[in-house]
């Protein structure tokens, strides 16, 4: 069994830390401070633009597997309208290649 290194189980720590005072904070805030209706309308956008930012680099860094499974995400979504089985279908795509392959 590997022992716990102390600088990296603190380094662990503070970065869960610091995430839960991002999130709790940003609840606080919104519970106490009502948006503007234009910052509402921007902040609606935020996750998907994050999503595309890590995404987009990947496709585009990757090769045929990878754009094998995002061209099935993209007729799943097309298809239902969903956002849920795109994800699952393009990632079963991309495994089914590599077991395969």
């Amino acid at each position: 069994m590997a022992q716990l290194h102390g600088p990296t189980v603190l380094a662990i720590l503070g970065m869960a830390a610091g995430t839960f005072a991002t999130r709790a904070g940003g609840y606080w805030l919104f519970s106490r401070v009502r948006p503007a209706p234009w910052v509402s309308t921007l902040l609606s956008y935020v996750p998907g633009c994050l999503f595309v930012s890590y995404v987009v680099p990947a496709v585009l860094a990757g090769g045929p597997k990878e754009w094998l499974g995002t061209a099935v995400a993209l007729i799943t979504v097309r298809l239902t309208g969903s956002v849920i089985w795109p994800i699952f279908t393009g990632t079963a795509a991309v495994w089914l290649v590599w077991a395969l392959g």
